[in-house]
């Protein structure tokens, strides 16, 4: 199952060749949230705090994921460049509940 958790599609990258079975946009940080991150290290914590924050607003959908997770194998498509410090890490480490 490739869930993506962006609010934009990635630039660039056909529905055909991403292959998305879901497109959860309301999971995904406020645009004025994504913005003041802007994919700063020095910003992650807080942002990371400020997300979280905004996910309890999304308790049905968050919900919807972690039924989908435990079904089987889920994959968080995401179009940031940095893989440790982005949306989809946050969403991670909820459904793992770090």
């Amino acid at each position: 199952m490739r869930i993506l958790v962006d609010r934009l599609w990635p630039r660039g990258l056909s529905k055909t060749k991403a292959a998305i079975d879901h497109w959860f946009r309301d999971l995904a940080p406020s645009t004025e949230l994504r913005r003041w991150f802007g994919h700063d290290p020095e910003r992650w914590d807080e942002f990371r705090r400020r997300y979280i924050a905004e996910l309890k607003h999304h308790q049905t959908r968050l919900e919807e994921l972690r039924g989908m997770a435990a079904r089987g194998p889920v994959t968080l498509v995401y179009a940031a460049r940095d893989a440790k410090r982005n949306d989809a890490v946050v969403l991670r480490d909820l459904l793992a509940g770090l």
